[in-house]
């Protein structure tokens, strides 16, 4: 695991643009603003570019890459063509399955459960589509938050829908897969929910 893992703030900025089929981020770190990683979804078929453009965009599949600056991969954010439900795979920087988020039926703001490689819950995240506020919980135990409220340098930033902060709890350990997940699920959340 890419030790860039290891803090705990990551800013999130989409990429803004008309007419744009890609979804494009940078991963910023609050305290200074650098790019500090940044996701790109690069490779886009020709016709899921064309569904991007329709009422079915939330359906098309997606496969974001989040790289270091210095190029080296760090996830893979993937999902096939969605009709219903989305269920989103993360990969390592070896192309191993990490985990995944499934889409829960009836939830009202966005539920997803959060799954190791073996179907095991790891947390659920939850939250306020409405509000921008979504956690990651288990047991009433908080692993990482995802709002578009934030008190700290990075304050000024939030100007537009397309930027956010995730905060993964110092409980999380530095190597710990799920910081993986956690950070995959940001991207998951903006695709499948709020595009």
């Amino acid at each position: 695991m890419n030790s860039i893992l290891d803090r705990n703030l990551f800013f999130v900025k989409e990429h803004v643009g008309l007419f744009k089929a890609a979804n494009n981020y940078d991963i910023l770190d609050p305290e200074n603003q650098e790019i500090i990683m940044n996701c790109r979804e690069e490779k886009l078929g020709f016709f899921t570019k064309i569904l991007r453009f329709t009422g079915y965009k939330r359906m098309t599949p997606f496969n974001v890459e989040i790289k270091a600056n210095s190029g080296e991969k760090v996830i893979t954010v993937k999902r096939g063509i969605s009709i219903i439900l989305s269920t989103v795979d993360v990969f390592d920087e070896n192309d191993v399955l990490v985990g995944r988020f499934k889409q829960k039926l009836f939830s009202f703001g966005g539920k997803f459960n959060v799954l190791d490689p073996n179907e095991n819950v790891l947390c659920k995240l939850q939250g306020k589509w409405t509000s921008w506020d979504f956690k990651f919980i288990k047991e009433n135990n908080e692993y990482g938050h995802v709002s578009k409220k934030w008190a700290g340098l990075g304050k000024e930033m939030f100007t537009s829908a397309d930027n956010y902060m995730l905060k993964i709890n110092e409980s999380v350990p530095k190597d710990d897969p799920l910081r993986m997940l956690i950070l995959g699920a940001v991207i998951c959340i903006d695709m499948v929910l709020k595009e």
